[in-house]
């Protein structure tokens, strides 16, 4: 087991136990939780911990802050969804696209690195602003190959639709949603496993020394430019793939929903919440984060009937201020975990 995780271990037993519920919920999401909006909502923790896994691999281990993160997310999306339009549905089509998809991404942030990672991180930061907002309106406005502000709609073969049934198991009927949602578990989890190898290696202390002080890390040998731009072409790559994946289960790419403001500063807040620099607090950030996006409403409806007799409080608690408390619970959590839960579960300061 730890050679799989790479000698990077919990080290907390709060947090084993943690990871391994949230494992055991994923694995077994479609029997323990039926219904279609929870399996959504899996699947979107699934995905979302890639591509916020990927971020970190960025921001907490070298060190570079970027805002072009949904860029790479939508190019993998936009790959399966064009390739799909022009070979037809199949397995085929999918694959190139997710490559295509993902070498793009690989490209442009490697010439995103060469041109400006020589710069001050806040002018790379803000380079990296203006070319994701200049794609999100390229892509808006190619509507013959990007179908514009109405998106896409992506064919998939029909044995991960929900037309496809294949028998029941644990009293749940199978069908090709369910096998959909096990693509993308599995490739998921492998995709994390490999950045948590990454982060191990001797590549991933380098950059954690680059991130601590560059200078010195230069000083002793190490070429800090290329090692960053590698950093970012594998970061890139792998929301590509995230991106690949959730096009897939979607099966529909727009501009809000794969390359939109709000996912860059949802990645952000994941990442604050869960803890830079550990690839753990991406899976337990992105988990509290979705469900709370998802049944933060739901719950504080039932609260709020539950306190119709008392004065104040069931306006307080209305549905319709479900993003006050969401930031309230994000300033709770920054002030009371400064380093992220898994930080503060780990002990460190």
């Amino acid at each position: 087991m730890m050679r799989i995780l790479s000698g990077d271990s919990p080290k907390s037993p709060v947090l084993a136990v943690l990871l391994a519920l949230i494992l055991l919920a994923l694995a077994f999401a479609p029997f323990l939780f039926p219904g279609s909006r929870s399996l959504e909502t899996a699947a979107r923790i699934c995905i979302f911990i890639v591509l916020v896994a990927s971020y970190d691999l960025l921001l907490g281990y070298g060190g570079i802050v970027s805002f072009a993160h949904t860029m790479f997310f939508g190019m993998g999306a936009y790959g399966v969804a064009i390739a799909t339009a022009r070979m037809g549905t199949g397995y085929p089509a999918l694959a190139v696209g997710a490559l295509a998809g993902m070498v793009a991404a690989g490209l442009v942030a490697l010439l995103i690195a060469l041109l400006s990672l020589r710069v001050r991180a806040i002018f790379f930061a803000m380079i990296t602003l203006a070319i994701a907002s200049a794609v999100a309106v390229l892509v808006s406005q190619l509507s013959a190959i990007t179908g514009g502000e109405d998106g896409m709609n992506i064919r998939i073969p029909r044995e991960l639709t929900p037309a496809f049934r294949l028998g029941e198991v644990m009293g749940t009927g199978i069908n090709g949603k369910i096998l959909n949602y096990y693509l993308v578990f599995f490739c998921c989890l492998a995709l994390f496993l490999l950045m948590l190898r990454i982060v191990n290696s001797p590549f991933g202390r380098v950059l954690q020394a680059i991130r601590e002080n560059a200078f010195r890390a230069e000083a002793i040998g190490y070429r800090v430019v290329l090692y960053r731009a590698l950093a970012t072409c594998l970061s890139a790559m792998i929301a590509a793939l995230a991106g690949s994946l959730f096009a897939i289960w979607l099966r529909y790419v727009g501009p809000a929903t794969t390359l939109g403001m709000e996912i860059m500063m949802d990645i952000l807040l994941i990442v604050v919440i869960g803890g830079m620099g550990t690839m753990y607090g991406a899976v337990v950030g992105t988990a509290i984060f979705v469900l709370a996006q998802n049944y933060l409403k739901t719950l504080m409806g039932g609260m709020s009937e539950a306190t119709s007799a008392l004065p104040l409080i069931p306006d307080l608690l209305s549905p319709d201020r479900w993003l006050l408390w969401l930031g309230i619970l994000f300033i709770l959590s920054v002030y009371f975990f400064p380093t992220g839960i898994v930080g503060r579960l780990r002990g460190t300061r």
